[in-house]
């Protein structure tokens, strides 16, 4: 008899130790992040190579300005003015580390009509963010006439700027 009423004694601490495990509580949190717009850029050099000012015809080239913005930011390209003395957008000039100037004229168009200054939604180039690189042509020119310029290197600097 006693073994039997030690099996009927440790069957109900078993269940009991087994229902106590088996308990749960349960709470929730919240997840967030706030996005933000942003974009950066990439801008390639613009090299006319040898230019021949006495042929009568213009210089082209052309470059391009990579810019990578979130989905859904909208922005624009501004290319200012570049770094010559009394240089604007539309009146652009590379130096020659001296006093000698070359004119040269950026577009955002393919038949050069267009000026790429840095006035948003003046003469700046628009676009919307999809998460990938969109690449951006600059066409270049160097006009024909300028027979009063010196022989040498000319280089200038100009800054790409994405407003968004």
């Amino acid at each position: 008899m006693k073994q039997l009423q030690l099996a009927i004694l440790s069957t109900p601490l078993l269940l009991v130790g087994a229902s106590a495990l088996a308990a749960t509580t349960t709470d929730t949190f919240q997840v967030s992040a706030t996005v933000l717009d942003a974009c950066s850029v990439t801008a390639g050099d613009l090299a006319f190579g040898n230019v021949d000012l006495l042929s009568g015809t213009d210089v082209d080239a052309t470059s391009s300005i990579e810019v990578t913005c979130s989905t859904g930011t909208a922005y624009d390209v501004g290319i200012g003015p570049g770094t010559a003395d009394g240089a604007t957008t539309s009146s652009r000039q590379m130096g020659d580390g001296g006093t000698g100037a070359l004119d040269y004229a950026l577009y955002s168009d393919g038949t050069r009509d267009t000026n790429w200054g840095d006035v948003v939604d003046t003469d700046t180039v628009a676009g919307t963010g999809d998460g990938g690189v969109q690449t951006l042509t600059v066409f270049g020119r160097v006009p024909s006439g300028q027979t009063g310029v010196a022989a040498g290197a000319y280089t200038d600097t100009v800054t790409v700027t994405v407003t968004y």
